[in-house]
Formats: structure tokens, C-alpha cells, sequence
């Protein structure tokens, strides 16, 4: 079974959700908390997958995933970068997405993006759809329908610096309407005003996903919230499954 290294920040709250949807999908979660990686001598090339899940990492202090981001530049950056050159499956949510951004590892290629206070001003916790890109071949996304799932955060505005522009091929996901037409930056479709109605974006390589919302809080039935009337689909276990297919 394909281990998968769950990183723990100071205030992640979504490691528990991301370890049901590993398994679910097949694989061996193990959350490991950063303040124990930086002296127990775990080799992060022993991992098939690596997983930066949701939550308010040192309460956003900062901004959201900056504090992350410094630790995961100040005692790990070797290591990250060997796991992401290696070509394994990386996957960063909300805030495990901001933190990415933030070191740098998300988009690359020479690209600067950020995630900013949503357009609201307010902090945004509902349902959204998501709808995998075609035009990215990367293996995270393959044969992927639309996804259903929440999400719950303050700064989560995704932006290119004004003089660049991110190609289709990096695009992950868009938010669209629940008739599967585009949210055209229409609220609360597009819950947070991201440029392109972008929810994730890919490294050019493919191997590295992060996204806002939250696939790992639709893996069964009773969390869709129409279940009890009998709707059942837009699930996210199938992106999982596809990190897991990635990992070697």
C-alpha cells in the first residue's frame, strides 16, 4: 500500500479529512506534525504522495500560509523540492494551496501568482462546483467529472501578477455553475472573485495540485447536501484516487 505523507501545521484542521480520503482512495495516510519532521530524521523520499491539507496554519498570522511557507522554505526546502523534481504526486488544499503558492512551488515556471482576500471581503464557507480542466493533461485530472464540495476561506482570491498570464495547460480547475455552465466571476459561483474563475492550478510538470475548495469533504453519499433527496454525485474520492495512481 503506497504510504502518503500528511503534513501538520500549527493550526491545520482538515489532516483528519484528508487521511479518510486516502484511504478511501487506497492508500496509507500517516499525518506527521512539522515540529516532529524537523528532528525525527523522516526522509520524505520514502512517500509515494505528499498532502498539505486545509486549515488556519499559525492562525493565518501574517496572512494566509505565509508562516507555512517560511517553515516549509527554512527547514525543509531540500526536501520539498527533491519530492516535487522526483515527478510524485503533490496536492496542496486551501491552505496547504496557499502555502505552496507562497514558497514558490506553485505555478513555477518562472510565474508569480497569489491568494488574496476574497473579493467579498468576508470569508466565504458554502457549497461550490468544480470543473476539471481539459486542456490540462495533467494525471491528477484524468477522466475527472465536475466536483461538489465546500469551501471555507477568507483568502482565497487567486491572482497573476499583472504583466503575466497562466496558461491553459497550468489551469486545474474552474468554478462553474451547478447547470455546469461558467460562474463568469458571477458570486457566489465563483466565491472569491479569482481571475478566470480559477479554484486550482498544476506546476507545468503536472505533478503538483492545489486548489481552494475542499474534495476531500465529498467522499460519500451523506456529504452531499441534498443526499437525503436522493443526489449523489459530484464526488472528489476519484482525485485521490488519481494521486495514488500518480505515486510511485
Amino acid at each position: 500500500m503506497k504510504q502518503v505523507l500528511i503534513l501538520h501545521a500549527p493550526g491545520t484542521n482538515r489532516d483528519g479529512d484528508i487521511a479518510y480520503a486516502v484511504s478511501a482512495a487506497g492508500g496509507s495516510p500517516q499525518i506527521r506534525p512539522l515540529t516532529l519532521l524537523r528532528n525525527d530524521g523522516t526522509t520524505w523520499k520514502d512517500y509515494s504522495m505528499l498532502v498539505l491539507p486545509g486549515g488556519f496554519s499559525y492562525g493565518d498570522a501574517l496572512g494566509a500560509g505565509r508562516l507555512w511557507a517560511l517553515d516549509l522554505q527554512t527547514w525543509f526546502q531540500d526536501q520539498l523540492w527533491e519530492f516535487v523534481a522526483s515527478g510524485k504526486p503533490i496536492i496542496g488544499i486551501c491552505n496547504g494551496f496557499q502555502a505552496l503558492v507562497k514558497a514558490g512551488i506553485l505555478p513555477g515556471n518562472n510565474l508569480t501568482a497569489t491568494l488574496t482576500f476574497n473579493a467579498s471581503g468576508k470569508f466565504e464557507c458554502r457549497q461550490v462546483w468544480l470543473d476539471p480542466c481539459r486542456s490540462n493533461p495533467s494525471a491528477w485530472l484524468e477522466g475527472l467529472n465536475p466536483i461538489l464540495c465546500p469551501v471555507a476561506h477568507g483568502e482565497g482570491r487567486f491572482l497573476m501578477r499583472s504583466d503575466q498570464q497562466l496558461s491553459a495547460q497550468q489551469i486545474a480547475f474552474t468554478y462553474i455553475m451547478e447547470d455546469g455552465s461558467p460562474a463568469n466571476c458571477t458570486y457566489p459561483y465563483n466565491p472569491n472573485g479569482s481571475t478566470a474563475d480559477i479554484a486550482g492550478v498544476t506546476n507545468l510538470e503536472g505533478n503538483v495540485l492545489g486548489l481552494m475548495p475542499h474534495p476531500e469533504n465529498h467522499i460519500y453519499p451523506n456529504q452531499h447536501p441534498g443526499w437525503t433527496r436522493g443526489h449523489n454525485n459530484g464526488y472528489g474520492l476519484a482525485l485521490f484516487q488519481n494521486g495514488l495512481r500518480m505515486a510511485k
